[in-house]
């Protein structure tokens, strides 16, 4: 078990060690650049992986860019989504008839010792 706690730690030292993750990368006539599959895996980069490209004093910095979905919808789903909003504020302004058609309950006698 120690000799896996120690494996992880070197690890992490070669993550953090930037001489162990330099390579160099050629772009293609279109622009295409690849990075090596060692830096990938350094860095946990997969396939369809976004990066933003800066560029900083030092050169040319790629980082790994959150992207969130975002829904787009049409003015005619939008007036679907509040003709159903409608409907349920109704819906639970109304007095169910299921609870006035019911009989009232009656609590059952306690008992007594």
């Amino acid at each position: 078990m120690a000799r896996h706690g120690a494996l992880k730690i070197a690890g992490m030292q070669k993550f953090c060690n930037a001489a162990a993750v330099r390579a160099a990368i050629t772009i293609t006539s279109r622009g295409v650049i690849t990075l090596p599959a060692r830096l990938r895996k350094a860095l946990g980069l997969r396939a369809d992986d976004q990066l933003i490209a800066e560029v900083t004093p030092e050169g040319l910095l790629l980082r790994p860019a959150v992207t969130l979905p975002v829904e787009i919808y049409t003015p005619e789903r939008e007036q679907e989504f509040d003709e159903s909003e409608a409907e349920l504020a109704v819906a639970l302004r109304a007095p169910s008839r299921a609870r006035r058609s019911e009989p009232a309950r009656k609590r059952p006698a306690s008992r007594s010792r």
